[in-house]
């Protein structure tokens, strides 16, 4: 028996460079947020690391009861 190669299509090729580099990408990706939670960063405990929620209006937002200053008062 003779043994024939077959050509790999550039399709094929493509394909597996694309897998590859996906796979890569996503091994970067774990060992970036690895060394970010070993760090101690912001995102290590969750997306909301930095404090509690505010229930209310932030300090600077103003309430709605509370003219801005850019409405005049008209008493």
């Amino acid at each position: 028996m003779s043994s024939t190669k077959r050509q790999q299509t550039m399709a094929k090729r493509n394909r597996e460079r694309a897998v590859e580099e996906k796979r890569t990408l996503k091994r970067l990706k774990k060992q970036a947020a690895k060394a970010e939670k070993a760090a101690g960063g912001a995102m290590a405990d969750g997306p909301m690391a930095d404090g509690p929620m505010a229930d209310g209006p932030m300090a600077d937002e103003p309430m709605a009861a509370e003219p801005t200053e850019a409405e005049p008062n008209v008493e």
